[in-house]
């Protein structure tokens, strides 16, 4: 990934539950790479799934950055604050026949392994749509990742259609992320390996809607051990904002940096400073790092 003064990174966390140590891996790298660019480093609270929110943890895990000493250089942006302009969005994709209303359920596609590529169900006027991107047959994304190399997706084969807007009145992520990320210049995206497999998805509506793609680095995934990625986990509790410096060293190893060596009475804000100038993004763990 390029430096430079240019570089506007970000963090974008959904308020489904607490901080824990694989969100706060992704918000220390994420901020680690915008600070050794020299760049700026947005917070986005992603709450446009509303029944999955849990009152009150927006508000907390935005003061565990703080307490973690990783704040954002501009206010924070919610995006239920901007249903109007995923709206416009829309509206334009369908206007110029990129996106199209669909009645099919999940159980009508279970023939074609969830994938949509012609619709099996008639207009319902009794019944509200989703809204699906058009995706053209061969349609074909490549793109370097910082840290998971060369990557290759046929989205119309191995997605299909994909949903932009729910048929129960919710704005699919693929949608917001890309307009929220182009409104706010986010050049590079720096966040957690789970989400590589939508990154083709985001990389082609991006194209539809003539934005900028930025740079991609996926992060590894902090899992149980079970092996099950860590917020979907029984073992996922809170990374404790009373204590920073133990969670920060914790992922600051498992983004395989060098231990930095303990200073006694060191603040959160002291630390970032020295790591800040130790980080070396070529040492995070990647696809073919040894385990």
């Amino acid at each position: 990934m390029s430096g430079g003064t240019g570089y506007r990174g970000r963090f974008a966390p959904s308020p489904t539950g607490d901080l824990h140590a694989g969100s706060l891996l992704a918000a220390l790298g994420s901020w680690l790479y915008a600070r050794r660019a020299g760049g700026r480093w947005l917070v986005r609270v992603e709450d446009v799934d509303r029944p999955r929110e849990v009152p009150g943890v927006a508000m907390r895990q935005l003061a565990a950055l703080g307490a973690f000493g990783l704040r954002p250089d501009e206010p924070v942006w919610r995006q239920s604050a901007r249903e109007a302009v995923y709206r416009d969005a829309l509206e334009d994709l369908v206007d110029r026949g990129m996106a199209f209303p669909c009645w099919c359920s999940r159980s009508d596609l279970l023939a074609s392994g969830g994938v949509h590529r012609a619709c099996v169900r008639a207009p319902e006027p009794d019944r509200p749509p989703a809204v699906r991107l058009r995706v053209a047959d061969g349609a074909r994304i490549r793109f370097v990742d910082d840290v998971m190399g060369p990557q290759l997706q046929d989205v119309d084969t191995a997605v299909g259609d994909f949903v932009l807007y729910r048929a129960d009145g919710l704005w699919a992520y693929q949608l917001a992320v890309v307009v929220d990320d182009a409104a706010q210049g986010v050049s590079h995206v720096v966040r957690g390996a789970d989400l590589l497999d939508s990154t083709a998805r985001q990389i082609l509506l991006q194209q539809a809607l003539g934005f900028h793609t930025p740079g991609y680095a996926h992060l590894p995934v902090v899992v149980d051990p079970g092996g099950r990625k860590l917020s979907k986990s029984d073992a996922s509790q809170p990374v404790d904002p009373a204590q920073p410096l133990p969670a920060l060293r914790r992922a600051w190893a498992a983004l395989g940096q060098p231990t930095l060596g303990d200073v006694g009475g060191e603040t959160p804000q002291e630390w970032l400073e020295r790591a800040v100038s130790a980080f070396d993004p070529a040492r995070i763990p990647g696809p073919d790092t040894p385990a």
